[in-house]
């Protein structure tokens, strides 16, 4: 297995690849890790499409778009990781396709994360303007804004390679990863600024938002306290995100202390920086949000009862609102 130096300049390889045994059960582990999470993110989408409730709340719109996101990512990286076993090389068109829209649902996780902080500020510290501010429409507005933004951090790539790679290469197969596709060092400062640019962005709007909720109130109500602590949790949710972009600098840090364990290294930071962030969604709000949780357990396992059964809650028990814990 080939390993090239993020810094562009250099390319180190390492002929080495997994037994058939070893091979097997690491895309048994990914493939398990996939179709569990991927399952729980399915039953949260079904809930949300069922119940009115949440589909005509902005902020489950948000959420439920990062669901959604988080799925595509989880999958197409997976299915990634499962080829480069399976086949090694693919042709570059198509892996083309498949890195691009893996690029942009990864770029549109901190974006989202942005949107949902701002939502919650709006809530608790302008909440009269709430209803006229955040509505269905504007969201909607607002995802489409979030797949145009990522857009435009990747599109200067395929430009880049479209002018700086000869036509042989369009034919040729390719191991498919980002740093052997998109190669060109222009393309790597690009990409180094970009991700710099938007996480400094994304970073001072949850700070801000953060602080601006901490200080909303002298004395801090149960909603404002559950409203810091899902600000927080995006916190973490885009630490996660950032272990993606610091990847290369942390496997080459490894790789110096423990040089013979390149392919243990590589698919470890795999499994954390692909696969543990896309768990957290779930619990941010499957778990903690009171009124989805209610309607996310008899989805999750399969038993709906006519006494129990969600719909029968009073109105009052559910407020658009999330109640989280």
């Amino acid at each position: 297995m080939n390993f090239s130096s993020i810094n562009g300049t250099s390319t180190v390889t390492w002929n080495q690849r997994d037994t058939f045994t070893t091979a097997v059960t690491k895309n048994v582990i990914v493939t398990a890790l996939c179709i569990s999470i991927n399952y729980i993110n399915g039953t949260l989408v079904h809930t949300f499409r069922k119940h009115q409730i949440f589909n005509s709340n902005p902020r489950y719109i948000l959420f439920i778009h990062l669901v959604i996101n988080d799925m595509m990512q989880l999958f197409l990286s997976t299915l990634l990781h499962i080829i480069s076993y399976a086949l090694y090389t693919i042709s570059v068109p198509f892996c083309l396709i498949l890195l691009i829209i893996t690029i942009l649902t990864t770029l549109n996780t901190p974006l989202n994360l942005a949107g949902m902080a701002v939502e919650c500020y709006i809530a608790i510290c302008i909440p009269l303007r709430h209803g006229q501010i955040c509505t269905i429409k504007k969201t909607c507005i607002l995802i489409g804004l979030i797949w145009v933004a990522s857009a435009f951090s990747i599109l200067p790539d395929l430009f880049i390679l479209l002018a700086t790679e000869p036509l042989q290469f369009f034919h040729s197969s390719v191991l498919c990863a980002r740093d052997y596709v998109f190669r060109s060092p222009y393309s790597l400062k690009k990409r180094d600024a970009s991700h710099i640019v938007c996480l400094v962005l994304v970073w001072l709007t949850l700070v801000y938002t953060y602080f601006r909720i901490l200080f909303a109130a002298k004395e801090a109500t149960a909603d404002i306290r559950k409203a810091r602590n899902t600000i927080l949790l995006h916190g973490f949710q885009l630490l996660l995100c950032m272990l993606t972009y610091v990847r290369p600098m942390f496997e080459e840090g490894l790789l110096y202390l423990l040089p013979n364990q390149l392919l243990d290294i590589r698919f470890a930071c795999y499994v954390i920086v692909q696969i543990l962030p896309r768990f957290v969604s779930p619990i941010v709000y499957g778990l903690r949000d009171q009124t989805f949780r209610t309607y996310v357990k008899r989805h999750l396992l399969c038993k709906v009862s006519i006494r129990n059964h969600p719909e029968t809650v009073t109105m009052s028990n559910m407020r658009p609102t999330l109640k989280l814990q």
